[in-house]
């Protein structure tokens, strides 16, 4: 896990908003290294999502801050992926951050 030089409580915190923000609105721009970390839970919330069980949603609330978008990532997203096997995500380079030349990338539902 890349620590993205924060604490580790406002990392966690960090990782939650961009996932629910993800799931939320199909796609996000984001600094490269956040988007591999918002990819790997991103991923694991799909795939819990799949099992589609009691036991499921509730890992998947602890991980998501909004309940519709648990709802919606349960009963829309999850089924559209039911015959893939991960590789839900991509991550597209889009250059140098103005301020700090950060490299920027858009993480998108595919």
């Amino acid at each position: 896990m890349r620590k993205l030089g924060r604490p580790s409580d406002h990392r966690k915190m960090m990782l939650k908003n961009l996932t629910t923000d993800l799931l939320k609105y199909g796609r996000i721009e984001t600094t490269e290294a956040r988007a591999k970390e918002v990819r790997r839970m991103a991923e694991k919330m799909i795939t819990l999502a799949k099992r589609n069980d009691l036991a499921a949603r509730r890992l998947v609330l602890a991980d998501v801050l909004d309940e519709t978008c648990v709802k919606d990532l349960f009963e829309k997203t999850a089924p559209k992926y039911q015959d893939r096997n991960g590789g839900y995500t991509r991550i597209v380079k889009i250059g140098p951050r103005q301020g700090d030349s950060a490299p920027r990338a858009i993480l998108e539902l595919v």
